[in-house]
């Protein structure tokens, strides 16, 4: 909890060491995870832990979150400063609204504002606390209170979360979005360390482009695990490596790190490989003279020498590549598939509307696009799994597509096999060498071969799914977030092997350093329709002349595009009637009012929110005065969003008439 009077950029900048880690360290059982630890982590750095699965990084993350005890060391932070911690758990909070599970993040103040509007409920009452009220005000007040609920939204907003659904209760959310709404929460707290576990899981392109920016805006420390390489280098300043059962710093981003820690390693190996040669030089001198009774003081002091010679053991890396091979069994024909008029819809909510493409043989088609924009179904309906509502999907000669599903985990825990048996089953003719050879490339190694399917790790479970591939040999790849459940050293594993095979790949991604190594062709679904591009992502990227994945940019050119091709309308137009022109003339003039009514609301709220942000306003201000004006801005807030479903209905109004 804050002090009372004191700020966050106080606390910060009072507190330039957040976090400080000494001899530090965890064994489970008789392994070690890391030893000896000693780390500073400051306020304004971000901090990436990377390292193998089961290396430590989550557990690393833990103890600093008080939730896991160390076996050995200490770690010190500010009493004041306070943690905000990426929670998994969204079961809890299925009736409680969305908003609310958001403000949670700055739990005491959400406890606050709740008692506060129970106070004031009974505020006509004859035994209306007035002390405890102005305890509960002052607090609020101190801790700024009155602009939080504001600042959740906003990030819900950030996070893809639409304002219309902010008052309904989580359990009207996807599980993906829900974890979105434990990210707001933890985002939303106002903290001075960020500890995040895999923040970008479930994030679409867009809402990974909003969170690198709010997190490099952060003036906190920040400590972040993710194996999504762009996302590292876009977001960190240093990276934290669990490796050699230690955790060392490195200074700049993951691309800094890998080349750091590489050039550390051959240098280590070149000062060993000089001393082993001059042990050797040693004894060959020593060997050749001791018997010479003239050499022999020599040979002694050669023998002192060689003794004095230490060579410090390289410990072997956690790190483990698996090996992913992929073949085809033969070309296929020039056209690979087809896909015309396809439209898909869940209910009312339609995702795909009349998408049509064609894939020609050795094409590497990413797909593009925002959750929930129907990128998964269209492979889903390319495959068979689902039919369209209508249009058609054809695929070419002699295609032979294997399919890696998002919910590949699901198909594989439906047998009740161990690995070794699933895997024989897809290469019967096959010896057992083969078969462990095969599952030892994925790193499925000695024991391992016989854990059954249904104690699988995401990651073990996609490997599996990748070996399958590699045995099946198709000649089309069709793949739906393949990255989702690898760590770093897996995904480059994965692209090495893509980049090898000679097929043709169609596949989904939000992994923008996945998608740069081996696209030659973008296909982004958006909103206003499908672009297709032939060329490289960062191609694409330079043709669209800013970064596309960014929301604003992209609803920027989205409002460009439309007064250009009503420009465009109305010069190919000249000889409307007379009726087209008084009704556009109509539409026009009350769009005008709208956005004049939009625009005035809009700078009220700015008003109002400038003044809560005055220093000492609160302090200065009487209550009644706060709540009149913390009441009109919830009245604007909700006229606005009453006004902007009228503008855009008068806008497609006016879309139609200019059309016809």
């Amino acid at each position: 909890m804050r002090v009372p009077g004191g700020s966050r950029a106080a606390l910060i900048n009072s507190c330039a060491a957040m976090i400080s880690v000494s001899n530090l360290g965890k064994a489970w059982g008789g392994d070690t995870l890391f030893d000896k630890v000693s780390l500073q982590l400051n306020a304004g750095s971000r901090y990436g832990l990377v390292g193998a699965n089961g290396s430590g990084k989550s557990t690393f993350l833990k103890i600093l979150a008080g939730e896991e005890i160390a076996s050995d060391g200490q770690i010190n932070i500010p009493k004041r400063a306070r943690l905000g911690v990426l929670e998994q758990d969204h079961f809890q909070y299925e009736t409680t609204p969305i908003l609310e599970v958001a403000m949670m993040g700055r739990h005491d103040v959400w406890e606050a504002l709740a008692e506060r509007e129970r106070l004031l409920s009974h505020s006509d009452d004859e035994e209306f606390d007035t002390d405890r009220y102005a305890d509960v005000e002052d607090y609020i007040l101190r801790n700024d209170g009155y602009a939080l609920e504001a600042r959740a939204g906003e990030i819900l907003e950030g996070l893809g979360i639409p304002t219309r659904v902010h008052r309904e209760p989580m359990r009207v959310l996807s599980g993906g979005f829900k974890l979105r709404v434990l990210l707001a929460q933890c985002l939303a707290a106002d903290p001075d360390v960020l500890l995040l576990d895999e923040p970008t899981n479930h994030l679409d392109i867009l809402t990974i482009r909003w969170l690198e920016k709010f997190l490099v805006a952060f003036p906190g420390c920040a400590i972040i695990i993710s194996h999504d390489h762009r996302f590292l280098d876009n977001v960190v300043t240093h990276i934290l490596d669990v490796d050699y059962e230690t955790i060392l710093l490195y200074h700049g981003n993951y691309t800094d790190f890998v080349d750091s820690k590489a050039e550390e390693r051959d240098r280590k190996e070149t000062e060993i490989e000089k001393r082993e040669a001059e042990i050797a030089h040693h004894k060959e001198f020593i060997d050749r003279f001791k018997a010479k009774a003239s050499k022999a003081r020599q040979a002694k002091s050669k023998m002192k020498l060689m003794e004095r010679i230490v060579i410090e053991k390289l410990p072997q890396t956690s790190r483990r590549y698996p090996t992913f091979k992929f073949f085809q069994r033969r070309p296929s024909g020039r056209q690979v598939l087809t896909v015309e008029g396809v439209s898909k819809s869940y209910g009312s909510n339609r995702v795909l509307n009349d998408v049509s493409l064609t894939v020609q043989r050795g094409e590497r088609l990413a797909i593009l696009g925002p959750n929930g924009i129907g990128k998964s179904t269209l492979l889903k309906i390319a495959m068979g799994v689902i039919p369209a509502d209508s249009g058609r999907v054809e695929w070419g000669y002699e295609t032979w597509p294997g399919y890696f599903a998002q919910d590949h985990r699901e198909a594989v825990e439906a047998s009740e096999q161990t690995v070794e048996a699933w895997f024989w089953e897809l290469v019967p003719g096959e010896t057992i060498s083969f078969v462990r050879g095969k599952l030892a490339e994925v790193l499925f190694q000695k024991d391992e071969v016989e854990k059954p399917l249904r104690a699988l790790s995401g990651g073990e479970a996609a490997r599996l799914v990748f070996a399958k591939l590699s045995v099946t040999k198709p000649n089309v790849l069709v793949l739906d977030e393949p990255t989702n459940h690898l760590d770093l050293e897996a995904i480059e594993a994965l692209i090495d092997g893509l980049e090898a095979y000679d097929g043709t790949l169609i596949f989904v991604s939000h992994d923008r350093w996945f998608v740069s190594k081996l696209a030659n062709r973008i296909l982004e679904i958006s909103p206003a329709g499908i672009r297709d591009f032939v060329g490289s992502y960062d191609e694409y990227v330079d043709r669209c002349g800013d970064d596309h994945l960014d929301a604003e940019a992209v609803l920027a050119r989205a409002r460009q595009e439309r007064k250009k091709e009503s420009a465009a309308k109305k010069v190919a137009s000249p000889a409307a009637d007379a009726e087209r022109a008084k009704q556009t003339k109509k539409l026009e003039r009350e769009r005008d009012r709208l956005t004049g009514e939009i625009d005035r609301a809009e700078k009220r709220v700015h008003a109002i929110s400038e003044l809560f942000c005055n220093p000492g306003f609160f302090d200065k201000t009487p209550s009644p005065e706060v709540r009149k004006l913390e009441n009109e801005q919830k009245t604007l807030s909700t006229r606005l969003d009453e006004l902007m479903a009228s503008w855009e209905k008068v806008e497609k109004e006016l879309a139609g008439v200019t059309a016809r």
